[in-house]
């Protein structure tokens, strides 16, 4: 493991986590933590769940035909 830390020493930091926050809030500290992450890592990388949603929208020729579609015949 990184910095020469063990099993031993993760599971000795994980046990004083568990008595100074709680077995409540770890789970919130958990998931802010990851969150933070992740962006840490998206703003890094310059990738966006905005591009990733640009990317599965349909082309604009297939929502012509749907716009075609529900318009009424004159």
């Amino acid at each position: 493991m990184p910095l020469g830390i063990g099993l031993p020493e993760m599971l000795i930091v994980l046990v004083i986590a568990l008595v100074v926050f709680g077995p409540k809030r770890l789970p919130d500290l958990g998931r802010s933590l990851g969150s933070g992450m992740r962006e840490f890592k998206d703003s890094i990388t310059g990738s966006s769940k905005d591009e990733d949603e640009r990317s599965t929208i349909e082309p604009d020729g297939a929502k012509d035909s749907d716009d075609a579609v529900r318009q009424p015949r004159s």
